[in-house]
C-alpha cells in the first residue's frame, strides 16, 4: 500500500482503495479488531473485493455477493517486448474510453479513475481504442499487470498479448517482478499468459462483500 498511500482509506487494521479507483480492500489479519475495522469500510451501494491465498475471513455483518477461485501468476521467463510501434500511452484524456472498454469486456474491477494506477498503454484502430493494458497492485518489489482487454471487434489479432508483454517487460526493467491474476475458469487467458512467460504461483480466493442496506 505504500506506493498507493494517496489512494488509501482506512487505518492500519484495515484499508481499502478510494471508491473511484478500486474496490479492493484488505484486513491486517483475522483478529476481531481487524475484521471489525474492515466491516466499517464496507459500502452498501457497491461491493468491496478481497483477494487472498487460502480462505478469506468474512467480517461481521458482511453480505457475500460473489465468490470465485482465481490464480496468481508470476513472470518466470518473459518473452522480449516487441517494438510496439502502434502502442500509445493512455491517461486522463482517455479515461472515458478506457472505462467504456473495461465495462464492455470485464477484465476485472475497473472504475472511473482506475487509470490513475498508471502504466496504461493501448492500441487505436480507426480512431477507436481497440485494446489496453496497464498496472494495478504494487507490493514491494512487484507490480501487477492488469486491465488487459480487447474490444470484441478487434479480437484474434494478438493485441492483448502484445500489450501484456510490453507492460510486463517495462515492470521487469524497473527491477520489479511482474505478476497478474486471472479467474481459474478463464483457461484461455491462463494459456495466453503462460505463452508470454508467466507461471501459476498459487490459487487465490476472491470475495465480493457489501454491507446490508438499511
Amino acid at each position: 500500500m505504500d506506493r498507493h498511500a494517496a489512494f488509501a482509506r482506512g487505518n492500519p487494521r484495515a484499508w481499502r482503495y478510494r471508491p473511484d479507483i478500486s474496490p479492493f480492500a484488505a484486513a491486517r489479519d483475522s483478529s476481531i479488531e481487524a475484521q471489525s475495522a474492515l466491516a466499517g469500510l464496507l459500502p452498501s451501494d457497491a461491493p468491496l473485493v478481497l483477494l487472498e491465498a487460502g480462505s478469506i475471513a468474512v467480517p461481521p455483518g458482511a453480505i457475500v455477493e460473489k465468490q470465485a477461485v482465481g490464480v496468481q501468476m508470476v513472470a518466470e521467463a518473459l518473452k522480449p517486448a516487441p517494438s510496439g510501434d502502434r502502442v500509445v500511452p493512455l491517461g486522463d484524456a482517455d479515461a472515458a474510453e478506457m472505462l467504456a472498454l473495461a465495462t464492455l469486456t470485464e477484465p476485472g474491477p475497473f472504475l472511473s479513475n482506475t487509470h490513475l494506477f498508471g502504466g496504461f498503454i493501448g492500441i487505436r484502430i480507426d480512431g477507436r481504442l481497440a485494446a489496453m493494458a496497464g498496472e494495478r497492485l504494487k507490493p514491494p518489489g512487484h507490480c501487477e499487470v492488469s486491465g488487459v482487454c480487447t474490444h470484441p471487434d478487434f479480437r484474434g489479432r494478438g493485441l492483448a498479448g502484445l500489450l501484456s508483454t510490453i507492460v510486463a517487460n517495462r515492470i521487469a526493467a524497473r527491477g520489479e517482478v511482474p505478476f497478474l491474476h486471472a479467474y481459474a475458469s478463464n483457461t484461455g487467458a491462463i494459456r495466453l499468459y503462460e505463452s508470454l512467460g508467466f507461471r501459476i504461483r498459487c490459487e487465490v480466493s476472491v470475495l465480493a462483500l457489501r454491507r446490508p442496506s438499511i
